[in-house]
């Protein structure tokens, strides 16, 4: 088989310990001990943990500071996030009116310049007048 570096170092570790737990029935009773105090030894004189303090951060979605007024249920939290919806479809709607409305100006500048020409009767009639007049629509 072959091993990665990290498998290698595992086994190696695993070999270790198990030697150290079957020699460790073989040590004398004295230096257990002896090992037994050194330990209660080490642990008095280990630092005590201080607290530490953590301070807590709830998720926050870009853009957004994470002030609210009192939490994400409160109308205003509620507002924060139906507002730019709302401006959303607002623009939409401007742009649809605005579209429509530079179609009917065009529309009224072809009437307009139909009614004040002076044409005779026959061109309205002609097929390349009103295939002229479709052209211009679109």
């Amino acid at each position: 088989m072959n091993y990665s570096k990290e498998a290698k170092d595992l086994d190696f570790a695993y070999k270790i310990r198990r030697a150290l737990n079957e020699s460790a029935e073989n040590i004398p009773a004295p230096s257990l001990d002896r090992l037994a105090q050194a330990r209660k030894m080490a642990l008095a004189c280990k630092k005590k943990e201080a607290p530490v303090a953590v301070m807590a951060v709830r998720g926050i979605l870009a853009g957004n500071s994470g002030f609210s007024f009192q939490g994400p249920d409160s109308w205003i939290g509620k507002l924060g996030i139906a507002l730019p919806l709302l401006v959303l479809v607002a623009g939409l709607i401007g742009i649809y009116e605005y579209e429509q409305q530079q179609n009917i100006n065009e529309l009224a500048d072809i009437d307009a310049a139909v009614l004040v020409d002076e044409l005779p009767p026959a061109a309205y009639v002609d097929t390349g007048f009103t295939a002229y007049l479709n052209q211009a629509e679109e």
